[in-house]
């Protein structure tokens, strides 16, 4: 059996470049380029694609770490000079949503962009981000279910760096990092197999699909987890979040499609390309 992955890529002086890094940074490119490529089709600038992330990324980190800091207050009110260590680890995913959504709907607002639209050409790169992001959690030997054995490692005819990877401290753990990743690369290809399909999706229901998509399999991926952050110590905050945004992008789509009748994805954004703005 190979020995676990070295979370260090390669040292420069003293300054250590960690795969977790690199990884995400990946992420990043991968979900900018993808956003772009879509992007031209639908008639926003490439620009403003890069401008929102130079904002969208910074404060959804800091979103994902108020979110950890806040389900795990009663640690952080003991030290609060650990708030802002995120090197350390504690960073949460939906608060990471939660922040960039609110920062792609401000910029939207001040550069006349349709946010509906937007969110639908960004969400395939978010999710393929997070597919590629989860890989970092492998590294790190973090975000993993419960103890497993052996034996169900190899029946699920995994490569042996993945078997290897999943044993710490002399136990076999649950690869959660790999059944979310999976289940979300199954979601991105129906997705962006679907998406140009006319008379399909509205403006916006590419995103809630997304939405839906990922719901769904956080909710049974999180109650395998064992680094989960709990309400009142019982209630998992991200299967209660799941549901809650499953139930709402469920109603969502039902009252748009009844009342606003939004325009089709495929339409475009009713701006000319290139376009001015004040």
């Amino acid at each position: 059996m190979k020995l676990a992955l070295n979370p260090v890529a390669f040292r420069l002086g003293n300054l250590s470049v960690k795969w977790y890094g690199i990884i995400m940074a990946v992420a990043i490119v991968v979900a900018t380029w993808m956003s772009i490529d879509e992007g031209k089709k639908r008639h926003i600038a490439s620009d403003d694609f890069v401008d929102l992330l130079l904002w969208a990324v910074p404060i959804g980190y800091v979103g994902a770490r108020l979110y950890y800091v806040i389900f795990e207050w009663r640690y952080y009110s003991q030290h609060p000079d650990q708030i802002i260590a995120i090197w350390n680890g504690g960073i949460a995913v939906y608060g990471g949503l939660i922040a960039g959504l609110i920062v792609l709907l401000i910029f939207c607002h001040k550069r006349g962009l349709p946010p509906f639209l937007m969110l639908d050409i960004i969400a395939p790169g978010v999710m393929a981000a997070q597919i590629i992001g989860r890989w970092g959690n492998f590294v790190n030997q973090e975000a993993h279910g419960g103890p497993t054995t052996l034996h169900f490692l190899q029946s699920l005819h995994l490569p042996e760096f993945i078997i290897a990877q999943m044993k710490i401290n002399g136990v076999y753990y649950q690869p959660t990092f790999l059944y979310e990743s999976f289940f979300n690369l199954i979601g991105l290809i129906l997705i962006l197999s679907l998406r140009h399909k006319k008379h399909l999706f509205k403006q916006g229901e590419v995103f809630m699909t997304y939405l839906l998509w990922y719901s769904v399999v956080r909710f049974f991926v999180e109650g395998l987890r064992t680094d989960s952050l709990y309400i009142f110590g019982i209630i998992r905050v991200s299967q209660v979040l799941s549901l809650i945004i499953f139930v709402c992008v469920i109603a969502l789509w039902i009252y748009r499609r009844v009342k606003i009748k939004p325009k089709w994805y495929l339409a475009g954004s009713g701006l000319k390309y290139p376009y001015t703005r004040d």
